[in-house]
């Protein structure tokens, strides 16, 4: 088998839609969009067993050379390792459950072909990312996300707003993406080299811990992880990326793009050693980021919003893990949140569909009787992303994550603290999103009831939401199996500052009580005593306190102030330059004898005829001069 085939199949798929999407009809673009995922999947599932069988040895494909230039050379080369297996795993297996469920969800779309054509470049994109063999395909891949994220956030393009949340996450994320460009040129610079192996191999024989050189490199680094997945403080682009179809949301959030950074910081883990500042600085970003995002959560009206903002806090938490040097442990909350998270945006897709496209949880409410089976899969999808103990695959991964912020070598007990508030946090917005939806009285009748291509994929990732957890179970004082075994041909294990049984099992039951706390306010704010809570709640310090929250902190208002507002305001300053004038009055100038020429068109015979004569006199009279003079 030949690792490239799998980005190329849904590659060729997407171009077979560009192409001939006035051929295909429905039945057609629905079995080349999904197909060509699926024959991924199954391309990708073959390499990993003959992966697994070979001793783990990496899998290197040489495609082609790309470019040569001096003395560099790179060329199309894919790596399966430990690494690119697991995130490959899961984009392929979650992006076909998806893309099945697309197939329903958008059946009467006109744009049908067009939809699936980017989801396929998308998930292409993003194969070409994981498997990359050195550090210009990857950012290669890199930029194909942010591509396909534009197209598919602004979908629906007729609708102006659509239009500019897709502008805001090409524009916010590119600042991340120029910082990581940069780092890439500073690599080459003191390496010589853009491949992968090559790179971290050299990278411990150039620098030495704490060097300047190295550290910069990083912060670049992780600038670019920062905007691709939506940490702070490049955080404000994915809540209004919800202007997408959902099974866009549940593409980004779940297989693509949002985990991009955390893949990327995995992959150069030896340069953020290198650069202890760097990867300190990784786990306050993400602390700080669950938290926040975690209060804003707690506030937002809109379904999806706050699934986005959850996506925010739960990526937080795996940036948390790299910082400390969790490294398997981040890697192994991208794959539980992949499903539960892909699992709730797609309910929560069927529940929209049901109400007729209505989106504010406070218009829903009383539909357990009425989508008995959305009602299931989303306590499940709510269960996992909550923790709740032993039975959900979000506990198992969470929960480590929480225990080694305080101690493994890079964590603190603020780190500590801060996972613990977020897992209280947690469970409170994500059952308070589950109760008003579900319980209480009908406001919206029931249209439409999903069909199995939507149902389907829902169940499966349900029973995946519960059972991956047992993929990694937890040793004593820290030391962990199964997948961190798979993940340590690649990935360093853990280097424990604390190692204690009765501390590690105290710190999970007490994020376990705070997790089931946060659900007993919320059952109680929403269920229980709503008329209570919603006075308190309308207190007018509460109620300045909740917008605040519920925008986002106010990050925008401040980037229009500090950035957006002064650069428009010089932008206005400078339309008239020197430069600008030029071409005015070029413009200008064009326009008058435009004018003059126009004028001569009077439509009058005799002025055209004396016009050619006037005309063949002036060159007789050129041509007798010459011959004369």
């Amino acid at each position: 088998m030949f690792p490239a085939l799998i980005p190329l199949i849904p590659f060729i798929g997407a171009f077979l839609l560009m192409l001939g999407w006035k051929r295909f009809d429905r039945i057609g673009v629905t079995v080349i969009g999904c197909g060509s995922i699926a024959l991924a999947a199954i391309v990708a599932i073959i390499i990993a067993m003959q992966f697994a069988t070979n001793g783990e040895q990496a899998i290197v494909q040489h495609a082609g050379n790309w470019l040569e230039a001096g003395g560099f050379k790179t060329g199309f080369d894919f790596r399966m390792d430990a690494l690119s297996v697991v995130f490959v795993l899961v984009i392929t297996i979650v992006g076909f459950l998806i893309h099945v469920y697309a197939s329903g969800y958008m059946h009467d779309e006109p744009d049908y072909a067009r939809f699936f054509a980017c989801m396929n470049l998308f998930v292409g994109a993003m194969l070409t990312l994981v498997m990359a063999d050195n550090l210009l395909l990857l950012y290669f891949g890199w930029e194909g996300v942010g591509l396909c994220s534009y197209l598919l956030i602004g979908f629906w393009y007729k609708d102006p707003a659509n239009g500019y949340a897709a502008r805001k996450a090409f524009i916010v994320t590119r600042v991340g993406d120029t910082a990581m460009a940069i780092a890439l040129f500073m690599l080459f610079q003191y390496t010589g080299t853009l491949s992968i192996p090559g790179l971290l191999e050299n990278s411990t024989h150039i620098w030495s811990a704490n060097d300047g050189v190295i550290t910069i490199i990083a912060l670049l680094l992780l600038g670019g992880a920062v905007g691709k997945s939506a940490q702070l403080p490049l955080q404000t682009w994915l809540p209004d990326a919800m202007a997408g179809p959902t099974p866009v949301s549940a593409l980004i959030h779940a297989a693509t793009m949002v985990t991009a950074g955390v893949y990327l910081i995995a992959r150069t883990h030896t340069l953020f050693e290198l650069a202890p500042a760097a990867q300190t600085t990784t786990a306050v970003i993400g602390a700080i980021t669950l938290v926040l995002a975690g209060f804003s959560a707690l506030v937002q009206t809109d379904i999806k919003r706050v699934l986005a903002y959850s996506t925010v806090s739960q990526i937080g938490y795996m940036f948390l893990a790299l910082g400390c040097g969790a490294w398997s442990a981040a890697v192994f909350h991208f794959v539980t949140h992949a499903f539960f998270k892909a699992l709730l945006f797609m309910a929560a897709g069927a529940i929209i569909v049901a109400l007729h496209h209505e989106q504010d949880m406070f218009k829903m409410g009383g539909l357990k009787k009425q989508l008995r089976s959305v009602y299931w899969v989303f306590l499940i999808g709510c269960a996992s992303l909550a923790a709740i103990p032993f039975v959900t695959a979000g506990f198992y991964s969470k929960d480590q994550i929480i225990w080694l912020s305080w101690s493994a070598a890079g964590g603190h007990v603020g780190f500590w603290l801060a996972a613990l508030l977020g897992a209280l946090l947690t469970g409170m917005y994500t059952f308070r999103m589950f109760f008003l939806v579900f319980y209480g009285e009908e406001k919206t009748k029931v249209h439409h009831r999903p069909g199995g291509s939507m149902m389907i994929p829902l169940y499966v990732l349900a029973v995946l939401s519960t059972v991956a957890g047992f993929i990694e179970l937890p040793h004593t004082m820290g030391h962990v199996t199964l997948f961190s075994n798979w993940l340590q041909p690649v990935l360093p294990a853990v280097s424990m500052l604390h190692e204690s049984l009765a501390m590690e099992w105290t710190s999970q039951a007490l994020s376990a009580l705070l997790a089931l706390g946060g659900i007993g306010l919320a059952y109680a704010w929403v269920v229980k005593h709503p008329k209570g809570m919603s006075d308190f709640l309308e207190m007018p310090a509460i109620m300045w306190l909740r917008g605040y929250w519920s925008r986002g902190w106010d990050f925008d208002e401040l980037y229009n102030v500090l950035l957006v507002r002064p650069f428009v305001y010089l932008s206005r300053i400078n339309k008239r330059d020197l430069i600008d004038t030029l071409y005015t009055g070029l413009a200008a100038f064009m326009e008058w004898c435009h004018n003059v020429l126009a004028r001569t068109q009077s439509g009058l015979l005799r002025w055209y005829i004396l016009g050619v004569v006037l005309g063949a006199v002036a060159i007789l009279s050129v041509l007798i001069w010459r011959i004369y003079i």
